[in-house]
Parts: C-alpha cells; structure tokens; sequence
C-alpha cells in the first residue's frame, strides 16, 4: 500500500519516504506483593517479581496458574486486591502500553476500518490526522503490509486481522507490549511472519514485551527469559534464561543452545505439573 493510500484513508495527505522512528527503551516493571483472590481462593499472594527493562519476557506454567490474568493485572485490565506495580517507579497512567489480544477477531472495531483501528489510539490521544497517517505509514513499511488497510477487519483473513491487531498496539510507541497468546490462532507461515517482525520491533526500540504462551517452543524462541509459573496459589517456579543472539531463524530451533533452553524449561514446567 502506497503512502499516499494510507494518507487519504486517514484524512489528510504526507510526505514521502517518511523515516521510521523508534519508540521509547522499554521500562523496568516492578511487582511487589501482589494478591488476587478468586472466590476467597488465592490466585497470586504477596507476589514479587521484577520485568527487566529492554527484554522479551515469555510467561509459562500449568493451566489455570493465572498467565493471563498477571499481564491482564500489570496492563490495568484486571484489577489487584492488593500490592503495587510500577514501571520505572511510575504509575500505569504514566506509561504507555499496548496490548495484543488473543481473539483478534474481537480486539479490532468492526464498525472501522483497518487505517482507523491502527490509528485509534492516537486519534484517541489527540494527534493530527497528519501525524496519525506519518504513524500508519511507518507501521506498514515495518510490517510490509500488502492488503488493503480501507477494508473492515470482517473482509481480512485471521492473519490480517492480528497484522492490524499488533499494528495498532504499537502504534503509540509503547513502552511495553503485552501479548497475550497471539499466536494461537494463526497458521505456521503467518507465525514464522508475525515472530520476525516482532523481533524486528524489539531489536530497533528496546520495547519491552511480555508474552503469554502456551507453545514452548514460542516461548523459548522469542525470549530472553522464560518466566515458569506453579501451580495455584501461583509463585515464582524457575526464571530461564535464553541468550541466543537475535535476529533468531529458523536455524535457532536446532541450536544446542536452544535444545538445552526448551529441555531445561520442559524438565521445570513437567515438576509443578505433577506436584
């Protein structure tokens, strides 16, 4: 899609060979004695943990341990019982985030189309219509996006529609991405696609990402740290490191360093399994 594409589904006409422009280094997130309560049970309790600045964490563990519901909790989706969070000793309402859905489907506004999702986040933050389309332009050269962004979301395949979904995330030039499964429903080309250019994201800002996955393979692969979950009340079961260099290939999945990382977070995560 050509700039100026983009330009007239947003309203207004840009420049060309507009520069991409990197977002903010990712920040620090801090936990500190977290609780949540479902039903008078304990979910997480007195929960401590920090998410270091500039890397890509991928949260692990048996299901029901709460994955979602702790990114949900850091992103202000869900609230806490008690403790606090912070990013870089801020608050939430002074850090810019975005967020990934699982069901794409229903994140993205069908009554929009594809330019305004991507943009509604700085159309909601007050941006020109000049500068919402400078934005749009850049995350389609990044993603090399080829449909049509004036097309509604319901005329997209799956793996367009989470292009979009992701797009629009990013949008705002986050400090920290949460995704929560946003792989699960694509197919395996669509995958290998959306890993690389999230890495892509993440080597030119230093954005910090949280993943939650249930594919260990994806959890290894994108991280530098695999955080591992028990079960409930939920704690802190292992943090695994993954230093492999990046941009990370297909040739990653048969690196030794990579067989060893998969088979020491597939031994931890197996031990709370049958706890």
């Amino acid at each position: 899609m050509t700039l100026e594409t983009v330009a007239r589904a947003a309203g207004e006409v840009v420049a060309r060979d507009v520069p991409f422009v990197p977002g903010p280094i990712g920040t620090h997130i801090t936990i500190r004695s977290l609780t949540k309560y479902f039903a008078g049970t304990p979910l997480y309790e007195n929960f401590d943990l920090n998410f270091p600045k500039a890397v890509i964490v991928s949260i692990f563990g048996p299901n029901g341990c709460g994955k979602s519901t702790l990114i949900n909790m850091i992103a202000g989706l869900t609230p806490i019982d008690d403790g606090q969070i912070l990013f870089d000793g801020k608050s939430l309402r002074d850090t810019k985030i975005g967020y990934v859905f699982q069901n794409y489907r229903e994140a993205l506004f069908p009554w929009l189309r594809t330019v305004d999702n991507i943009g509604y986040p700085l159309k909601l933050a007050g941006e020109t219509p000049g500068e919402v389309a400078r934005r749009v332009e850049e995350l389609v050269a990044s993603f090399e996006v080829k449909f049509d962004l004036r097309r509604y979301p319901y005329e997209l395949s799956g793996g367009q529609q989470q292009t979009a979904s992701i797009m629009r995330a990013l949008a705002p030039r986050p400090e920290v991405l949460f995704l929560d499964e946003p792989f699960s429903a694509l197919d395996f080309e669509m995958t290998l696609f959306i890993r690389e250019k999230l890495q892509d994201v993440f080597m030119r800002t230093g954005t910090t990402m949280i993943l939650v996955s249930h594919d260990l393979e994806e959890a290894v692969y994108l991280a530098d740290r695999i955080l591992l979950l028990t079960k409930r009340p939920t704690r802190i079961a292992d943090i695994v490191p993954f230093e492999a260099p990046r941009p990370r290939t297909t040739a990653t999945l048969s690196d030794p360093l990579f067989i060893r990382t998969k088979a020491r977070t597939l031994e931890i995560f197996q031990r709370e399994v049958r706890k």
